[in-house]
């Protein structure tokens, strides 16, 4: 099974009370959190990643567990989004590994979570910077909850790392009015409307 150890992780929390319109009754709040691990593939080829998912899965739960916790606790998260990226000597497959593990680690702890998880991923050194897509846990459909957050370190990733990050939000953008399926007409059967 391969292996990888944490070198750092960083909490980014955010409360956006207005943008340049009236003030939110209650802040919008968005908070991501991101590990930088070892990457064991870093430098070669490896045909079968999928070990790699499997031992990333506990990774995903602790990163969800510290960003519930970030958010104030579960109460009214309602939308989600993940993303990774491979040091120079990683490939773009390698920060793949995190579909699983990110993404099923916020829906299980979430528990009635129906849509999938957005999800970015590029190859980048160290300060390069990467959008996390947001969307709502529900449904997919829902334009208020369109929205990313961005993330980075100034020493991360180096070349044989990877860096993944979870985000989280509470509430559509603070000024929302492009229309499209409203949060209290969500049915939230198939995870698009």
């Amino acid at each position: 099974m391969p292996d990888f150890p944490i070198r750092k992780t960083m909490i980014f929390v955010e409360d956006i009370h207005h943008d340049g319109g009236p003030v939110a009754k209650l802040p919008r709040r968005r908070a991501a959190i991101v590990a930088v691990v070892a990457n064991p593939y870093a430098g070669a080829y490896v045909e079968d990643l999928a070990p790699g998912m499997e031992a990333l899965k506990p990774l995903g739960l602790m990163m969800t567990d510290r960003l519930i916790e970030a958010m104030g606790g579960i109460e009214g998260i309602d939308g989600y989004g993940k993303a990774a990226m491979a040091g120079e000597a990683g490939e773009l497959e390698h920060s793949a590994l995190w579909h699983v593990p990110g993404g099923y680690s916020m829906r299980e702890r979430l528990g009635e979570a129906k849509a999938i998880v957005p999800s970015s991923m590029k190859v980048g050194g160290p300060g390069t910077r990467i959008d996390i897509p947001l969307g709502h846990i529900n449904a997919a459909y829902v334009r208020s909850h369109f929205d990313a957050m961005e993330v980075g370190l100034p020493d991360a990733p180096k070349a044989g790392e990877l860096m993944f990050a979870l985000a989280m939000s509470r509430g559509g953008r603070v000024h929302d009015r492009m229309g499209g399926l409203a949060v209290a007409d969500v049915k939230g059967l198939d995870g698009l409307r």
